[in-house]
């Protein structure tokens, strides 16, 4: 599929510990019905393959995932190599997790999204990737929505206190 045929669609996270809004690639399937062609890197509860309802609100403003209207099966984690791993040992890390039907993307040079397959072994995954933090090579996350109905990270209580 070529980029010609996918649309951006968008998400506002306004507490997020990374950023404000993240935008990905999707495939147009009518009635305002998108399916997710990327792994979200900052997004919880939303993983590669899910189907949303998004709608724009102005013509000059990208649709904006309202819901997801179809779990895909596929997980993401998250992770965050420490600024000492190299490059190569990262990535000699990351080989270890295709054995799960895991497979990544990166965002930079230490940021990387995690996709497990729905027959992936996610619990393998977590295990394997909480053996590298304990080693000191990186901290991660799942990415389980962490608040009902939206995408975005739990507000931080002393902003709102």
């Amino acid at each position: 599929m070529s980029n010609e045929e996918l649309e951006k669609v968008h998400i506002d996270l306004p507490n997020h510990w990374a950023i404000g809004g993240e935008s990905f690639w999707a495939t147009p399937l009518g009635n305002d019905l998108y399916r997710i062609e990327n792994v979200p890197f900052f997004a919880y509860g939303l993983n590669f393959l899910d189907v949303v309802l998004a709608t724009a609100d102005s013509d000059k403003l990208k649709p904006e995932i309202r819901k997801v209207v179809n779990i895909s099966g596929h997980r993401t984690y998250r992770i965050i190599f420490k600024n000492e791993t190299k490059r190569e040992k990262q990535v000699e890390l990351l080989e270890t997790l295709e054995q799960y039907e895991a497979s990544y993307e990166r965002a930079d040079a230490i940021n990387v999204a995690v996709d497990i397959k729905p027959s992936g072994d996610h619990i393998a995954v977590y295990d394997q990737l909480d053996e590298y933090e304990q080693a000191g090579f990186l901290s991660f996350e799942t990415c389980e929505a962490r608040i009902e109905g939206s995408f975005d990270d739990i507000p931080d209580e002393k902003e709102n206190a």
